[in-house]
C-alpha cells in the first residue's frame, strides 16, 4: 500500500494551525491516538506498580507494556530497556556508572558529529577518572564519518565508543554496523545515541552490534522521555548508584522513583501508532514496524532529494554536510543572513525551521560556524510537497 501522507495529516491536530513543521529534529508534533493514550492512564485507576489491586496491576501493565513495546521498536530484549526523562539524562547516568570500572590511561572515543549529550557525559566521566578521550572527526568537506576516523583510535586500552546513529545538524548516518565490528575487537562497548535516527528508518540494535542503543519519543510523535536498551546480562553487571531499598534488578535499578506511567502510555501509543502507519499490515508489531519504517524512509528520501535540490538552486545558498547516507535533514546559510534572521523571515509566513548549533556545538564549530550554527530543516512522516514549496518560497523571497 503507498504512503499516504494526507492520511497520517489528518491525525495530527498541531497541523490544523496552517504551520509548515521543519523542525522535526527538535521534536515532533504528536497525533490524538497518543495524547488519548496519555490522558487514559492519567486518569483510570493508578497506583504504585505491584500486582494485589486493580490500579497497581494498572501500573505493572503499563511498565512491562512499555518495555515490549520499545523491545519490538529497536530489536532488543525487553528485560534490557530502561525508562529516562531525557536522553542527555539516561547518558549521565550511564556515563557515570560505567566510569566506575575506568581507571587513569584508559581510553574513550567520542566523535565531533554528535550531539553534546553524547560528547560531554563521556567527556566529563572520563576526566574525573583520569581517562583519556580521543576524538573521532567527521569530513566538514562532506559530512562523513569514516570507520576509519574511530578505528585509528581503537586500541587496547579503550573501554568505550559514544557515537550517533545519524547526526541531528547533518544527518549523517555513519556505519554503524561496519564500526562495530571494528570497536567488538577489542573490549570496548559502542553506545549509540539513536535519537535523530529512530524517526527515519526501521532499527535493529542487534543487526547494527550495538551494546547500547537510545531514543527519545519526542522526535517519534510521542511525549517528552526517552529509552535506552542494552542486553539484561551487560545490565547486570554495572554497578550504578541508587537508594538502599530500591530493587537490584534490572533493568529496574537503573530508574530512579515513581515512573510516570501516563508519559509510559503515550510511548506504546507511539509506538502501536508507527507500527500501524501503513494500513493492513500483518505480522508481529516489530513486522509491521518494519514495514512501516521502511516505507516511510522511501517517502522521506523522496521528498528530500526534491526539497534540497529546490534549495541548492538558490543563491546565496550554502548548505553543509553531503553525507551518502542522511536522514531528511539540511543545515544551511543564506549569503547576507544570520541563521536567526532566516528563521525569524521565515516565522513570519507560518514556515517554522529553526537556526542555532542545536547542541551539535562540535559540528557547528568544525564547519567554521562557531557557536552560532546555521539553518536547519527537517522532514517529518506528515511532511508534504506544499510544505516543502512553502520553505523554499520564503527563503526565495529573501534572495531578491
Amino acid at each position: 500500500m503507498t504512503f499516504d501522507v494526507e492520511k497520517i495529516r489528518a491525525d495530527f491536530p498541531a497541523l490544523k494551525s496552517g504551520l509548515a513543521f521543519f523542525d522535526g529534529p527538535g521534536g515532533s508534533q504528536v497525533p490524538t491516538q497518543v495524547g488519548q493514550a496519555i490522558a487514559t492512564a492519567i486518569t483510570k485507576p493508578i497506583s504504585n506498580r505491584s500486582t494485589t489491586t486493580l490500579s497497581e496491576k494498572n501500573a505493572e501493565e503499563i511498565v512491562l507494556g512499555f518495555r515490549q513495546a520499545v523491545a519490538d521498536f529497536v530489536n532488543a530484549d525487553p528485560l534490557g530497556v530502561v525508562y529516562g526523562r531525557s536522553w542527555t539524562q539516561i547518558t549521565y547516568d550511564f556515563s557515570r556508572t560505567l566510569a566506575k570500572n575506568w581507571k587513569p590511561g584508559d581510553e574513550i572515543i567520542v566523535t565531533t558529529l554528535d550531539h553534546d549529550s553524547n560528547v560531554r557525559p563521556w567527556v566529563q566521566a572520563a576526566e574525573a577518572v583520569g581517562a583519556v578521550v580521543r576524538w573521532a572527526k567527521f569530513d566538514p568537506a562532506t559530512g562523513d564519518l569514516p570507520t576509519s576516523k574511530i578505528t585509528e583510535h581503537l586500541n587496547d586500552k579503550t573501554r568505550l565508543v559514544a557515537v550517533t546513529g545519524a547526526g541531528n545538524a547533518l544527518g549523517t548516518r555513519p556505519n554503524i554496523q561496519e564500526i562495530s565490528k571494528e570497536v567488538h575487537k577489542t573490549s570496548a562497548l559502542l553506545y549509540v545515541d539513536g535519537v535523530h535516527l529512530s524517526p527515519h528508518t526501521s532499527i535493529d540494535m542487534k543487526a547494527m552490534g550495538a551494546d547500547f542503543f537510545g531514543l527519545a519519543f519526542y522526535k517519534i510523535f510521542g511525549p517528552h522521555c526517552a529509552a535506552i536498551a542494552a542486553d539484561p546480562e551487560l545490565l547486570k553487571t554495572l554497578n550504578n548508584d541508587k537508594l538502599l531499598p530500591a530493587t537490584n534488578n534490572v533493568p529496574e535499578r537503573f530508574e530512579f522513583g515513581t515512573l510516570p506511567y501516563e508519559l509510559m502510555a503515550g510511548c506504546i501509543a507511539t509506538i502501536d501508532y508507527l507500527a500501524d502507519l501503513i494500513p493492513g499490515g500483518i505480522g508481529s508489531r516489530r513486522q509491521r514496524l518494519v514495514h512501516s519504517m521502511t516505507e516511510l524512509e522511501k517517502y522521506e528520501d523522496t521528498l528530500f532529494e526534491y526539497m534540497e535540490s529546490e534549495i541548492a538552486k538558490l543563491p546565496g545558498i550554502t548548505l553543509y554536510g553531503h553525507a551518502k547516507k542522511r536522514t531528511p535533514t539540511l543545515f544551511f546559510n543564506l549569503k547576507g543572513f544570520e541563521g536567526a534572521a532566516v528563521y525569524k523571515h521565515l516565522a513570519t509566513l507560518n514556515v517554522n525551521a529553526p537556526a542555532g548549533n542545536f547542541y551539535a556545538l562540535e559540528t557547528s564549530r568544525a564547519l567554521g560556524l562557531e557557536d552560532k550554527g546555521a539553518v536547519r530543516a527537517g522532514l517529518a512522516p506528515y511532511s508534504t510537497i506544499d510544505d516543502v514549496n512553502r520553505l523554499v518560497a520564503g527563503l526565495r523571497e529573501l534572495t531578491k
